[in-house]
């Protein structure tokens, strides 16, 4: 690959500083673990070939990946590309007729090759969304390999008991000819494809230890360029092999944040608990919406009250994380619910304004690598947060995540330092503390 992206992915946790003046006295004093090496922040893009166009999607992502590549993305994940299923289909890309068949809606292979070509010269991974749980009904395995499927006591294939999912075949993993064929349809799109890994769709539905098999067969041909999703939250799932796994509820905790139910001191007991059992070089992807969220509950701006509530609680979740999601249609501050299933082609103009306010931020963001050689700190101030990432250099973002205008007062050590103000470009002195309106943030830079 050219330009090829190297990760380095150290697992980090988050302090709470919770003195209402943001000074030290609430500081851990035990001496700091974390390394003096600077590590790098991982941004994935979970692109929906749904709302890029009605034919052709693969090749309308490959016309969007300056602009993606400007939030900051490091991985590229494509939502199921490949031919879907039709008998007792809803529409879900998850249903999955051939895993080695791009879906002629969107493209074909050359059109694939040529996307993670083009991504991969501007230093970005893809990642191919796997679906191992099922397969649509009118998969040829069901016919050719009843033995595959899970059945019921008249010898009938069944869905998944319990989920509501009629228009898929759920797999049975105690055929051993089913996990070869899974790991070999893997295979293929490394081989065919040189894509760099998959996000593992309902990861906790399949054997763990058949992702363990099917992760170290990868390696032996991507070696550890290899980057694994897994959609779960067991952290069981990272001895399996798994760089990431998904931090579930750290969403709805912020959520919570938002609507007053809960303060910041409650985000950071759901951090705590949140990275237990993360081993070093691991991590939680985090977010603030999803295709499933935007489908089926809402979106991001009717969660966080406004679009400068949603781009708030981006930069919390972001600043808090060493891994944050962006899901396509949320830079452009899209307000309605967004189907997975069917076709809503976006107009990515929009709101210029708003995706500029993205992309400013993740700039700021992926510029704080050099410098996070110590752990991301989390402060209160009343319900004004602040979050220092970084070590003795780094950015410090100041929120306000309510509906009035707030006081916060800036952590005391971090007042008084020359920094850049992201908004304006201007050097400032970062002041004792400011008001902000109603969700508004302000970036500070310290170089």
């Amino acid at each position: 690959m050219n330009t090829r992206l190297k990760l380095t992915f150290i697992f980090s946790t988050v302090l709470l500083h919770l003195a209402t003046g943001c000074s030290n006295s609430g500081k851990n004093d035990e001496p700091d673990p974390s390394p003096a090496e600077a590590r790098s922040s991982v941004v994935i893009y979970e692109a929906n070939p749904k709302v890029f166009a009605k034919t052709n999607a693969l090749q309308s992502i490959t016309g969007r990946l300056d602009e993606i590549k400007e939030l900051g993305t490091d991985v590229l994940w494509l939502m199921p590309i490949y031919e879907q299923g039709q008998k007792n289909s809803v529409g879900s890309p998850y249903c999955v007729k051939n895993y080695e068949k791009v879906n002629a809606e969107f493209g074909n292979l050359q059109d694939l090759k040529n996307l993670v070509n083009a991504a991969h010269s501007k230093g970005m991974r893809v990642i191919l969304d796997w679906v191992a749980n099922h397969t649509a009904w009118d998969n040829a395995w069901t016919t050719e390999h009843k033995d595959w499927y899970t059945q019921n006591g008249k010898g009938e294939i069944i869905s998944p008991e319990g989920m509501g999912w009629s228009d898929v075949a759920d797999l049975n993993y105690n055929s051993q000819s089913l996990r070869t064929a899974m790991i070999d349809a893997m295979k293929y799109w490394i081989n065919e494809a040189d894509v760099d890994g998959f996000r593992c769709d309902y990861a906790e539905g399949v054997p763990e230890d058949f992702w363990s098999k099917a992760i170290n067969e990868l390696k032996k041909i991507k070696g550890e360029e290899l980057f694994m999703l897994a959609e779960g939250n067991k952290s069981s799932l990272y001895n399996s092999g798994f760089d990431a796994v998904y931090s579930w509820n750290f969403v709805y905790t912020a959520e919570k944040v938002w609507s007053g139910s809960k303060s910041l001191s409650d985000l950071y007991s759901f951090q705590n608990s949140d990275l237990a059992g993360v081993p070093d070089g691991a991590y939680r992807m985090r977010y603030i919406t999803s295709h499933d969220m935007t489908a089926n509950e809402h979106s991001p701006i009717s969660a966080f009250k406004s679009k400068d509530g949603a781009m708030a609680a981006f930069v919390l979740t972001a600043m808090m994380s060493d891994c944050v999601m962006i899901y396509s249609s949320q830079e452009i501050g899209y307000g309605k619910t967004l189907s997975f299933f069917n076709y809503n082609i976006l107009n990515w103009n929009d709101d210029k304004a708003y995706t500029e306010g993205y992309k400013k931020f993740m700039t700021a963001y992926k510029g704080i690598d050099p410098y996070r050689t110590a752990k991301p700190v989390l402060y209160q101030s009343g319900k004004g947060a602040a979050v220092w990432a970084g070590g003795e250099k780094g950015a410090l973002a100041v929120i306000n995540p309510t509906g009035s205008d707030l006081q916060v007062k800036v952590p005391m050590e971090q007042a008084g330092k020359t920094a850049e103000e992201m908004s304006s470009g201007e050097k400032v002195t970062i002041p004792q503390a400011l008001t902000l309106k109603p969700y508004e943030y302000k970036i500070y830079i310290v170089k």
